[in-house]
């Protein structure tokens, strides 16, 4: 097992968005870093990135592979009928329609029932793949992001402050109005990809700060040719909506960390004894000499992808998608550009290794 690339870094983090069908290429991502000794310290997913998050924490290191190969061949369509079939029908391991909300929009049904499918098939398939125990105890940490459906307030459930269970897991993949809201200490939640798809926030954010190597997937198409039909609109509308939107929120980080390494570099400057200064406790822990680097990684588009891509459960669509991803991760460790010379007051870093392989 190769070690070379853990050794620089305090953590290894795996960020999984939602995406439906589209999170076999997280699980290729995942198996990429497992075999080449990059073993996450901290998963974050968010929908199926959650799900395939809890698959990894749920489980002891030598069984993750087989569980994430197992969750995906159940929930594979079988036999192809093609994706307009998982609408009608669902997917026994996974969704299958609630009758009486096709009764009309404005039935009365209820929050807990107001959805086109019940989850519950979803709900035995983790118990029977998912470690509870292991799950709770956070190792590696794991962090998911749901919606409260009252205050529209994104929230990040994370092992490190509370036990995660299923229900989070559950919450963080409930994508209305699909499927149903979770409930959570009575709050009502919904899946946090209609919040932040891609959440890379919370590593950057964490306290106390730490250096890390951050593997961001999207598994939407952030840029692609003008829509030519109404079908077309509907599928580029899918894609900008969930595709990763961490741009902004990275820059802000670059400027927030380049001041924090300007400021640990003063306080260590500083002449004579440092306990006299006023606040100085408050202005070490802004400080920071860490460096995080963002390895962001891309799905390529399969062909014949559409507005449905998201429920190609096909068992070839599964395997192009996680061979796509093992393929894309093991590029960009072999070319490893986080272990290039960097500024050192600089402490964000980010790569797009498709771009320039």
């Amino acid at each position: 097992m190769n070690r070379k690339h853990r050794d620089r870094h305090e953590r290894i983090v795996l960020v999984m968005p939602g995406g439906g069908a589209l999170g076999a290429y997280q699980a290729g991502v995942y198996q990429a870093l497992c075999e080449s000794g990059l073993e996450p310290d901290w998963v974050i997913g968010t929908s199926i990135g959650a799900i395939n998050a809890a698959l990894i924490a749920g489980n002891a290191n030598h069984a993750r592979l087989d569980r994430l190969r197992e969750f995906w061949q159940r929930v594979e369509q079988k036999p192809s009928w093609g994706a307009w079939s998982i609408v009608a029908r669902g997917l026994p391991a996974f969704f299958t329609p609630r009758l009486h909300a096709w009764a009309g929009p404005q039935a009365p049904l209820g929050l807990d029932q107001a959805s086109y499918y019940t989850t519950e098939p979803l709900r035995r398939t983790l118990h029977e793949l998912v470690d509870t125990d292991l799950l709770a105890k956070g190792s590696p940490r794991i962090t998911v992001g749901a919606v409260a459906v009252r205050s529209g307030q994104m929230t990040y459930f994370d092992s490190r402050h509370t036990p995660l269970r299923i229900d989070h897991v559950m919450a963080s993949g409930a994508l209305p109005p699909a499927f149903p809201a979770v409930r959570i200490g009575g709050e009502a939640y919904w899946d946090g990809g209609i919040y932040s798809n891609t959440p890379v926030e919370p590593v950057i954010e964490d306290r106390p700060h730490r250096s890390a190597l951050i593997f961001a997937v999207n598994v939407w198409q952030r840029a692609a040719p003008e829509p030519r039909s109404i079908w077309e609109v509907m599928a580029r509308q899918k894609d900008i909506q969930f595709a990763s939107h961490a741009d902004s929120h990275i820059a802000r980080q670059k400027q927030l960390h380049h001041m924090r390494r300007l400021l640990h570099d003063l306080l260590e400057r500083w002449p004579g004894p440092k306990q006299h200064i006023p606040r100085w406790l408050d202005m070490a822990a802004h400080g920071a000499d860490t460096t995080v680097h963002v390895v962001r990684l891309m799905a390529p588009p399969n062909p014949g992808d559409d507005y449905l891509k998201d429920v190609d459960f096909t068992r070839s669509g599964i395997r192009e998608r996680w061979s796509a991803g093992q393929r894309d991760a093991l590029l960009a460790i072999e070319r490893a550009a986080w272990e290039d010379p960097t500024d050192p007051m600089q402490g964000v870093f980010v790569h797009e290794p498709q771009g320039s392989l």
